[in-house]
């Protein structure tokens, strides 16, 4: 199965446990959080595939953080990851088009958190893929090119 990581154990619904709104970087052989240069911030299951190619590439200077709860935005939670890697660029990253999925919902709370933050970055680029009326080509061969597309995009 492709998403094996994905799953839960039983034992993570226990009591006592709760959702978690954003989830921190979980790797353990990144460089210093200092020279993280680019935080990558996402959703649901493009995580999986960034990872994967982070890790296929050899990468230790992104950071990726998954932010699992859009609405209301959990600023709190965000905030701590941009604390943590105050040098880096700042990046969404969605598998859905610019103008569908989160971006346009989750653009201005980042950008408007960098301002009071006085992070290095001003504002968040995004990685996805481009606007369209249509949130799947239809063709196989295109959309594991626009996915392509859009891992390049975030692991440059």
């Amino acid at each position: 199965m492709k998403f094996r990581s994905a799953m839960s154990n039983i034992e993570d619904f226990g009591e006592g446990l709760r959702f978690q709104k954003v989830i921190d970087e979980t790797a353990t052989d990144l460089v210093p959080d200092s020279q993280v240069r680019r935080l990558i911030l996402c959703s649901g299951q493009v995580y999986y595939d960034l990872e994967a190619e982070r890790n296929k590439r050899g990468i230790k200077d992104i950071a990726i953080v998954r932010v699992e709860q859009i609405s209301p935005f959990p600023f709190r939670h965000v905030e701590r990851s941009l604390k943590r890697y105050t040098n880096a660029e700042v990046m969404w990253t969605q598998e859905e088009p610019k103008n569908q999925g989160m971006w346009s919902f989750v653009e201005p709370r980042i950008r408007n958190h960098l301002a009071k933050l006085n992070h290095k970055s001003t504002a968040a680029t995004f990685s996805g893929r481009v606007i369209s009326a249509s949130t799947a080509t239809g063709y196989g061969k295109t959309h594991a090119a626009e996915l392509a597309a859009m891992l390049d995009s975030s692991m440059a």
